[in-house]
């Protein structure tokens, strides 16, 4: 009956989330985070303080994902709104008039980057159009986009869904490093074959036969960097692995190396002037830049930054509130439970860079007060919604991880460890894909089943940081098929009710990703 009880509520979820007429996730996540809270009071007996100290910090958890939502919109916004995302995509197009070569360089190589550094499911939505407006056909943009939009996104958004995704657990730094090696490793080996299968969404075998060397070139130039940045960081990987790889791809492509003359698809087209693109970049430059001095701990900022030392103490009846050095605000004792919250306002990437970089690109890219009022307009409609969404998964976490032994998260991860043992390996990125698809985010897949994961792994003696690691990589891939992003990317390209048509198609490169995944788990 404890299974029954603590498992109703994810399968109702996944129900609601995958029907014919799904129930979107902003009513979805918070009518189940109010179910749990029924359960936990009235068959778990949860202290009623306690499950309501937990909604608070819950839903005030929020405001970090959706801080860093915010300013990768918002700066989106501006890069389209003052025309530099065309001056982009016109450079982009001017590299190269073969076919792999163009979907290499903006399906993968520049989405990997913007996946670093913004993700939440922008990278389609800005790699989509571009291919379109080179003459490609939109349905297989949105097949190779989505699909190719899964390695780096475990370290998508400066590695908000590992080091935030995972926070619920207090793991040791050490351990989410640990996890960082796993992850990286097990997508590195997956996209030997995962960028293939998306370009044949596009293009035929013989082509991708002709341009094999490039194709391979293009991959490692990204998983390679990515690789070894997760061995000592686990934010930096995407971001990163996608500058360096975009450079090599685009040097290849201009110099032609591993490219067939046989594959052309458009006439070169005249390139843009080097100050008109160093302007339009600028915006991502200053980004990386800033993101690198602040993460970099030898440089001595990141310390400032995330300086704990109180700046001012007070309380709210019996909880606790203060405020440190580096204008942190944190919760402690909240209505006297061991309950507690924290919001590092300056290290969270959301002023810095985000809003920093925005507000010194205004005048640079020469934006009328118009298009500024637009641009926070567009940020502040695109963020509702999944603000409700991410206030739910987290609260509905918060009570799923409430109790000692007899929490539902560690009834289910114990029955789930009977059930198949050491063999969990098999299924826990699957999990992790199932997170994705109905939740619409890698993050939000991470919080609501890493503690499951993790209990699995402690029942049945398996290493937490590799089944954390599994969980991660099918949060990734399970982008493939996560009706947000499809939804997004095809509302993008003015693609209306093809959603079932395109997931039918994405879920096989998902699965052979979580057979890839178990296989090298197994050797692990």
């Amino acid at each position: 009956m404890d299974l029954l009880v603590s498992i109703f509520p994810i399968v109702l979820l996944i129900y609601a989330m995958t029907k014919k007429h799904p129930v979107p996730s902003y009513i979805a996540l918070p009518a189940t985070a109010l179910l749990v809270g029924i359960f936990q009071v009235f068959y778990f007996h949860a202290n009623q303080t306690l499950l309501l100290a937990n909604a608070i910090s819950g839903v005030l958890s929020t405001l970090t994902p959706i801080s860093i939502i915010a300013g990768a919109i918002l700066l989106n916004r501006v890069m389209v709104l003052s025309g530099a995302e065309n001056i982009v995509r016109h450079w982009l197009e001017s590299i190269s008039t073969n076919a792999v070569a163009q979907l290499m360089i903006i399906g993968w190589a520049f989405a990997f980057m913007i996946e670093g550094a913004s993700g939440f499911g922008t990278p389609a939505a800005i790699a989509a159009p571009i291919l379109v407006g080179l003459g490609f056909n939109p349905i297989k943009v949105i097949l190779l986009t989505l699909t190719m939009n899964s390695v780096p996104v475990s370290f998508g958004a400066v590695g908000t869904p590992t080091w935030f995704g995972f926070a619920p657990l207090n793991l040791k730094d050490a351990e989410i490093l640990s996890i960082s090696q796993y992850t990286a490793l097990v997508h590195t080996i997956a996209a030997f074959f995962i960028p293939i299968i998306a370009l044949r969404f596009v293009v035929s075998w013989q082509d991708i036969r002709r341009n094999i060397i490039f194709i391979l070139l293009s991959v490692l130039s990204c998983t390679l960097p990515y690789l070894l940045i997760a061995q000592w960081n686990y934010e930096f990987p995407s971001l990163l692995g996608g500058v360096i790889g975009l450079v090599i791809s685009v040097f290849l492509a201009r110099h032609h190396i591993g490219l067939s003359n046989e594959t052309r698809h458009s006439e070169k087209r005249k390139g843009v002037s080097g100050k008109a693109l160093a302007i339009a970049i600028s915006p991502m430059i200053l980004l990386v830049g800033i993101l690198i001095i602040t993460r970099i701990k030898q440089l001595g900022i990141k310390q400032i930054l995330t300086d704990m030392t109180p700046w001012l103490h007070g309380s709210l009846g019996s909880t606790q509130v203060s405020v440190t050095d580096s204008l942190a605000i944190s919760l402690t004792h909240i209505f006297g439970t061991s309950v507690s919250w924290a919001y590092k306002t300056l290290y969270v990437p959301a002023l810095i860079p985000f809003l920093v970089v925005v507000l010194i690109s205004i005048p640079i890219l020469k934006m009328s007060k118009g298009q500024v009022f637009e641009a926070f307009s567009d940020c502040r409609r695109r963020i509702l919604w999944p603000s409700i969404s991410l206030m739910g998964a987290l609260v509905m976490v918060k009570f799923m991880m409430l109790g000692k032994l007899d929490s539902p998260v560690l009834v289910i991860g114990h029955s789930f460890a009977e059930l198949t043992g050491d063999k969990w390996t098999y299924f826990a990125s699957y999990l992790g894909a199932l997170g994705a698809f109905f939740s619409g985010s890698a993050t939000v897949s991470n919080l609501t089943f890493g503690a499951i994961q993790q209990s699995i792994a402690v029942s049945v003696g398996l290493p937490q940081t590799l089944i954390l690691a599994l969980q991660s990589v099918g949060g990734a891939m399970g982008n493939m098929v996560c009706l947000n992003n499809i939804i997004a990317v095809s509302t993008i390209l003015g693609i209306s009710h093809k959603e079932g048509f395109i997931m039918k198609r994405t879920v096989v490169p998902m699965v052979i990703y979580g057979l890839i995944a178990a296989l090298v788990s197994v050797f692990l």
